[in-house]
């Protein structure tokens, strides 16, 4: 079995994909925080994998080795981050949605949150490669 294919390591890919998504998305929420209409977006991606992953209950899944395999259980994977517009509330007399002071403080969160992922994927790989090395 492959370590990186995984579905720890799936799951922390897609929190890093998803990170990265969110910066885009952020970014062009403070972009536009005076374009008139404008409606800020966010990225949904810990709410699918709770949901995805059944809430912590465990569940037993076969490993296809052929595409003629019966699957036996689930498997769980990491869901795909996706971009959701907030249309429902409204900041300034333009409609625009857009809190700049909100948007800076979840930057820096997910700058956070980014450089975590970052961490523990490198942890990840370094404890592999000592396993297959026999060294530090």
């Amino acid at each position: 079995m492959n370590l990186l294919n995984g579905p720890e390591f799936s799951r922390l890919q897609g929190a890093l994909n998803a990170a990265e998504m969110r910066q885009r998305v952020i970014s062009n929420n403070i972009a536009n925080v005076d374009t008139p209409k404008f409606k800020r977006s966010d990225v949904v991606f810990e709410q699918l994998l709770e949901q995805n992953m059944g809430a912590g209950t465990p569940q037993l899944a076969g490993k296809r080795t052929n595409p003629r395999h019966i699957p036996i259980g689930s498997s769980v994977s990491a869901p795909q981050a996706q971009i959701v517009t907030d249309e429902s509330s409204v900041m300034n007399n333009d409609v625009n949605n857009v809190d700049i002071d909100r948007e800076m403080s979840l930057m820096a969160k997910n700058q956070l949150n980014y450089n975590f992922y970052v961490q523990q994927i490198n942890h990840d790989v370094k404890m592999m490669r000592i396993g297959i090395e026999g060294r530090s």
